[in-house]
């Protein structure tokens, strides 16, 4: 086993692929055969594994989920942190905080197409924590 935590640095909303960082920890670890699991240590942003060929694929998901989760809405109560704390809170729980992928032959078994995202939901640049545990 193999424990690789590592930081991102983001803008703002949207996707940040971390599919590097991920390779990277895996080539590390030296382990051939076995599980990489990325976990994000917070709960206003998330993880997914998605299209890595076409911008507006990322473009669409952040539109979608801010369209089903909006600000300022009236039922929130938790507001202190601004209009899009509660919201990101949300978004955190609707998708993931931890995403697995096979390792095989020392490399991520991701499809063509695939990479793997960190998912900011909120407005302002920060530092994310992730850690990619590596099995095998």
């Amino acid at each position: 086993m193999s424990n690789h935590p590592f930081d991102v640095s983001v803008a703002g909303q949207g996707l940040y692929d971390v599919t590097p960082q991920v390779k990277a920890a895996v080539a590390e670890s030296g382990i051939a055969d076995g599980l990489a699991t990325v976990f994000i240590r917070h709960t206003s942003a998330s993880l997914l594994i998605q299209e890595n060929a076409d911008p507006a694929v990322q473009a669409d998901l952040q539109n979608w989920l801010s369209r089903l989760v909006p600000e300022h809405d009236a039922i929130y109560t938790h507001t202190e942190e601004g209009p899009d704390d509660m919201p990101a809170h949300i978004k955190g729980a609707l998708t993931a905080v931890q995403v697995a992928v096979p390792v095989m032959q020392g490399k991520l078994a991701l499809g063509v197409w695939q990479g793997v995202y960190l998912w900011e939901h909120r407005h302002s640049a920060r530092t994310r924590s992730l850690i990619v545990n590596v099995l095998g």
